[in-house]
């Protein structure tokens, strides 16, 4: 899969927010897979003692437990950014210009709409854990090492809450494409040649 990116720039404020934000975004996404990373070398760990020394790594469940929402959820916003997520676009992908725009205005605004029920129901199962006054502030722990859960259970709600301010950036871009007609801050689809294109540039860079 291509990863250059599809998202234009100019010097207007909408593309100015966006690149900040973009730094946020890359920034929660190598936390993503610095945890994945992490995850790996404990395996390793737990194998090797395990094998070699009869001694598995001592709550090695409950670390992958605290681990999955960085790797599940800290990523996607810079995911939605580019435009790399799963989508069917067999019929959006036939549209062009401001009917295209529409379209995607509309599912942005469906998506930013479940994204905001979202955070708050996820920010209200983090409240549930989380309190100043119990050992480690926490109500709950894991079964094996006795973590706290509570932060864990934050990061569901912090990386849906920045997923929903790049949802508002692209509410903002399909809004001023529609207007003016220039797509800027939102992701553009590729057809079969441009993505040739970029498949070809990508291997380029590598060697």
């Amino acid at each position: 899969m291509a990863t250059a990116s599809l998202v234009l720039s100019d010097d207007s404020m909408l593309s100015r927010f966006d690149r900040a934000f973009l730094r946020l975004e890359r920034a929660f996404a190598l936390l993503s897979g610095i945890a994945v990373f992490s995850l790996m070398v404990l395996a390793v760990i737990s194998v090797t003692g395990r094998n070699g020394f009869a001694s598995p790594l001592p709550g090695y469940v409950d670390w992958i437990e605290q681990a999955m929402p960085l790797v599940a959820f800290m990523g996607v916003s810079f995911v939605m950014r580019e435009g790399a997520h799963i989508r069917m676009d067999i019929v959006v992908g036939q549209l062009r210009g401001r009917a295209l725009y529409v379209v995607e205005l509309v599912t942005t605004l469906a998506v930013l709409a479940l994204m905001v029920l979202l955070v708050w129901g996820s920010w209200a199962h983090f409240e549930r854990s989380f309190d100043f006054s119990a050992p480690l502030w926490s109500r709950d722990s894991s079964m094996d090492i006795s973590l706290p859960l509570w932060p864990a259970k934050l990061m569901a709600p912090l990386a849906f809450g920045v997923l929903c301010a790049r949802l508002c950036l692209q509410v903002w871009g399909y809004a001023r494409a529609i207007r003016t007609g220039d797509a800027v801050a939102i992701p553009l689809i590729p057809d079969a040649a441009k993505q040739a294109q970029m498949e070809a540039s990508q291997l380029t860079d590598q060697d």
